[in-house]
């Protein structure tokens, strides 16, 4: 194999793939980018069993043939080479000499055949949408992912439900819910669950500007997102998802209207005093034109409060710090509705006008003070 192209694509493709390749594998090739130049094209992949990523760039290709090389070294060196273009060449032996500018470096590569292939999907349903969307419906549901072995497996993704011509996207923790509505012109009914991780991926590919589609096709056990040049393969998970619109408290006994920034703000202020080591949840009292937050740990007390527009019942609940604060900064919007149904409810968290989201972060029970 032999080939020269520029190496800021070559780069860029190399690391884009990388996003699911494992640092250790019991399948050395796994750890390894795949190359293959036939024609005047490379075809890059990663892959972890789980998911993949294949991408195509152009290449001046003197002769076929494919190699996997160790991509967290290629991609240093990539990143480090002083040429505009790289040149790429493999002898039988699968030693590989990549050269750029003076720099040179010759390593060995792992036979391509080693390399498991990706599952061949059959599209079973399909669904179009701008890209600019679909990283605003993953940005604003991402958060609420859960994490942690303790949870089912099923909610370490999020739902892609469609009916009636509206895409929701959810996510559930258990101690938040995130959810994302959007109209899409596709009279269909569907109902899959796309792994956090891949999603995160998925969403540094999109263009947060662009009007461009992308393409998610659905299979029963996988689906793949085509986001431009690129092609993202994934398991789907399999489960009993939360039914979280019984989860959605109805009515409200308070409705707040303020700003995102301000609350982040005092959040951030008030919880100074908290850690990982002195854990304290803030007391925050929705009451008239103000809200009042505050926190006591064992090595002192703070105090904030901002103006609001208040509408209703003066309400005391108590709130992790870092959950209000996720949700919040997930917003992305100047203001926030709050609606609230109890000191014990899920607060709600919404647009100023609409339901475009709504997030749910469940309170935690306050201790009296002393």
């Amino acid at each position: 194999m032999k080939f020269v192209c520029e190496k800021t694509l070559l780069t860029e493709a190399v690391t884009n793939v990388s996003r699911v390749i494992p640092s250790k594998s019991s399948i050395p090739a796994l750890e390894g980018v795949q190359i293959k130049a036939v024609g005047d094209k490379l075809y890059l992949t990663g892959y972890d069993m789980e998911s993949g990523i294949k991408t195509t760039i152009d290449a001046e290709v003197e002769a076929d043939g494919e190699i996997v090389l160790i991509a967290r070294l290629f991609a240093d060196m990539l990143r480090k080479m002083p040429g505009d273009k790289v040149s790429i060449e493999v002898d039988e032996k699968n030693l590989t000499v990549i050269k750029s500018g003076l720099s040179e470096f010759t390593i060995l590569g792992i036979p391509s055949d080693e390399y498991p292939e990706l599952p061949e999907i059959e599209k079973e349903k399909s669904i179009n949408i701008k890209q600019s969307v679909l990283k605003s419906m993953i940005d604003h549901t991402l958060f609420a992912v859960a994490t942690t072995d303790n949870t089912k497996p099923v909610h370490t993704g999020s739902l892609f439900e469609l009916k009636d011509n509206i895409l929701n996207v959810v996510s559930v923790d258990g101690f938040r819910l995130a959810l994302r509505r959007e109209k899409i012109d596709l009279d269909e009914n569907l109902r899959f669950i796309v792994p956090g991780k891949i999603l995160s991926e998925i969403s540094k590919l999109l263009d947060e500007e662009g009007e461009n589609d992308a393409y998610l096709m659905v299979s029963k056990r996988h689906i793949v997102f085509e986001i431009g040049r690129y092609s993202i393969v994934s398991r789907l998970l399999e489960g009993e998802f939360l039914d979280y619109a019984n989860s959605i408290p109805s009515g409200s006994v308070s409705t707040v209207k303020i700003s995102t920034r301000s609350f982040i703000e005092s959040v951030d202020r008030v919880s100074l005093l908290i850690s990982d080591r002195l854990r304290s949840p803030l007391r925050v009292i929705f009451d008239k034109d103000k809200i009042k937050i505050s926190c006591s740990t064992s090595i002192g007390k703070s105090y904030d409060e901002f103006s609001c527009a208040f509408k209703g019942e003066k309400v005391e609940m108590g709130f992790n710090n870092k959950y209000l604060l996720d949700a919040l900064k997930a917003a992305g919007t100047d203001e926030v509705r709050l609606e609230i149904s109890g000191p014990l409810s899920p607060i709600k968290i919404m647009p100023p006008e609409g339901e475009e989201f709504l997030f749910l972060v469940l309170p935690v029970r306050l201790k009296n003070e002393p």
